[in-house]
């Protein structure tokens, strides 16, 4: 399948977790994939040469895509994030600010170039352009100790779909993945903390499939976004989650013999 056969898609956060598996994935419908990632020394990928970016950097954001500007840019995957959290009275403001300043600023600057960029390309197939974000099933509901991860990832639920209604009648498309839990590094530096170890487990029962996502599966969702199989969507929050936001279980599946 070459549904991106001739197509160029930014993709920030490109050096693990949903960012790679988000480029593997274009890659392989035929992308031209422009790979960002603030780490030094990713491993790399075949057929991309990655470019080191600090989203939270707006001089480095604006340098990044005013050098892309002379090229279409199709499409702009925003993937680059970081976990953390706790009860406001025990969270400092330097940790808000972090979490603040990457997951919600970060995602505003890189949206903001590409949207800057896709405004003066030409339509091909009635379209600009496609951005997709990335918020969580934590930015369409509240987590215990969620706090600034939250604030942030609900923040880029409502930004994605104020970007769609300014930009939608220019032919700009943004919608945003709220992914449930994924088994990505990110992930696991989370659910390794200290007295995190039973977390997991009950995150994961939590979850309708009763397991966690593989990072192709967000990928693949991405990937739909992106395409022209989504022309028609545009505004959305789209869960996917295995289940998780569909309700709450309380046992009765085990109770009427429905688990495994």
């Amino acid at each position: 399948m070459d549904r991106f056969a001739g197509r160029a898609v930014v993709v920030t956060g490109a050096a693990s977790g949903i960012g790679r598996a988000t480029a593997v994935r274009l890659l392989a419908e035929g992308a031209e994939v422009i790979p960002v990632d603030f780490a030094k020394d990713p491993e790399p990928l075949a057929g991309a040469e990655f470019r080191e970016l600090d989203v939270t950097d707006e001089g480095a954001v604006a340098a990044l895509f005013a050098e892309l500007s002379s090229r279409r840019i199709d499409g702009v995957f925003h993937a680059a994030g970081i976990a953390g959290g706790s009860p406001v009275h025990l969270l400092d403001s330097a940790s808000w600010n972090q979490v603040i300043n990457v997951n919600l600023t970060g995602t505003f600057l890189v949206v903001r170039e590409a949207v800057r960029i896709m405004l003066e390309q030409e339509r091909v197939e009635g379209e600009r352009g496609a951005i997709v974000t990335v918020a969580s099933v934590e930015g369409l509901e509240g987590t215990a100790g969620g706090s600034c991860y939250n604030a942030a990832k609900g923040g880029v639920v409502l930004l994605t779909k104020n970007v769609a209604l300014d930009y939608g009648p220019k032919g700009i498309r943004c919608n945003a993945v709220c992914p449930g839990l994924v088994h990505t590094p990110m992930t696991s530096d989370v659910f390794d903390m200290p007295g995190l170890e039973g977390f997991r487990s009950d995150f994961i029962k939590g979850h309708a499939l009763r397991r966690g996502a593989r990072p192709e599966e967000i990928a693949a969702a991405a990937a739909f976004l992106l395409s022209g199989d989504a022309s028609f969507v545009s505004g959305a929050a789209l869960p996917v989650d295995g289940g998780y936001l569909a309700g709450k279980d309380h046992g009765i599946t085990e109770l009427l013999g429905l688990t495994d």
